[in-house]
C-alpha cells in the first residue's frame, strides 16, 4: 500500500497537469482568436469598411418638357439607360479601388460618364424635338460628382493603405510603364466627312463646326496619350482616352446627322464611325 500511493499520487498530478495544460492552451486559442477578429469586428480596417463613395447625377426626367406620346418609347428607354449608366459607374467604382493616378476617377469614371450621358440626352432631345419644341441646355445635366468617398484603400507596393479616396488614389506603383501606354503611339479615327451624303446649305455651318471638332477631340486624345505615359493600368488607354473619345464623337457625328436631317434625309449608321484606335 505504501508504494501503490505514491503511483496513484503520480497518476493524479499527470492528470492536472494535463487539465491544467488543455485549459492554458484554450486560453491562448481565444486570445488568438479575439486577437484577430479585433481588425474585423472593432476598426474594421479601411479597405473593407471605408468604400469608395457614390456618383450622383442631375435629375434629367424632373427637367423635361411634356414629351409628346409619339416620343414617349425613345425618351423612356433613354432616362432608363441614364439609371443603367449610373449603376455601372458605381460599380465600375467600387471594382476599380486602388488602381490609377490621382485623377483616375475624373479620367475612367466621371469623364466617360458625363460623355455617355451628354450622348443619351442628347437623344431625348432629338426624340421630343422631332414633333415638339426641342429642349435646350440638357447637355448641363451630363457632368456627375463623387460624394462621401471615405479613404478607400488600395495596395500599393507594399500592400499598404493608400489613403485620399478615390478621387486622389497616391500611385499604384506596379502600373508604371503598362503595356497600354508605355510608348504612347497615335490614335486614329474613321474619317466622318467622307460619308456624309450632300450637305444642304443650311445645315452646312453646323456640319462644318462639328467636323472640325471630331479633329480637335483627336488631337486632344493624342496629347493626353502622350501626357499619361506610365499611368494608370493595362486598360488604362482604353478607359481613360478611347472610351471617353468615343463617346464624345458618338454626340459629335449625332448632331451632324440631326443637322443634316433637319431638311434633308438623316444620315444613318454614322456612329460606327466613333471608334477610334490605338496604333503603336
Amino acid at each position: 500500500m505504501s508504494r501503490a500511493l505514491p503511483k496513484y499520487n503520480k497518476r493524479r498530478v499527470t492528470f492536472i497537469g494535463g487539465a491544467a495544460a488543455v485549459a492554458l492552451s484554450g486560453t491562448v486559442i481565444a486570445g488568438f482568436a479575439l486577437a484577430g477578429e479585433t481588425p474585423d469586428s472593432g476598426a474594421k480596417n479601411a479597405r473593407t469598411l471605408a468604400g469608395p463613395g457614390t456618383i450622383t447625377c442631375p435629375d434629367v426626367r424632373s427637367k423635361l418638357p411634356a414629351v409628346p406620346a409619339s416620343a414617349k418609347a425613345e425618351v423612356d428607354r433613354n432616362l432608363t439607360l441614364l439609371n443603367t449608366q449610373i449603376q455601372e459607374a458605381n460599380k465600375r467604382l467600387v471594382d476599380t479601388v486602388g488602381q490609377g493616378g490621382p485623377n483616375f476617377v475624373q479620367n475612367a469614371i466621371l469623364g466617360p460618364l458625363k460623355d455617355k450621358r451628354v450622348s443619351t440626352v442628347n437623344r431625348i432631345a432629338t426624340a421630343i424635338g422631332r414633333t415638339a419644341a426641342k429642349p435646350q441646355g440638357l447637355d448641363s445635366l451630363a457632368a456627375c460628382t463623387l460624394n462621401g468617398a471615405g479613404t478607400n484603400a488600395g495596395g500599393g507596393a507594399a500592400g499598404k493603405p493608400q489613403a485620399g479616396g478615390n478621387a486622389g488614389n497616391a500611385g499604384n506603383a506596379g502600373n508604371a510603364g503598362n503595356a497600354g501606354n508605355a510608348g504612347a503611339g497615335t490614335i486614329t479615327c474613321p474619317d466622318v466627312r467622307s460619308k456624309l451624303p450632300a450637305v444642304p446649305a443650311s445645315a452646312k455651318a453646323e456640319v462644318d463646326r462639328n467636323l472640325t471638332l471630331l479633329n480637335t477631340q483627336i488631337q486632344e486624345a493624342n496629347k493626353r496619350l502622350v501626357d499619361t505615359v506610365g499611368q494608370g493600368g493595362p486598360n488604362f488607354v482604353q478607359n481613360a482616352i478611347l472610351g471617353p473619345l468615343k463617346d464624345k464623337r458618338v454626340s459629335t457625328v449625332n448632331r451632324i446627322a440631326t443637322a443634316i436631317g433637319r431638311t434633308a434625309a438623316k444620315p444613318q449608321g454614322l456612329d460606327s464611325l466613333a471608334a477610334c484606335t490605338l496604333n503603336k
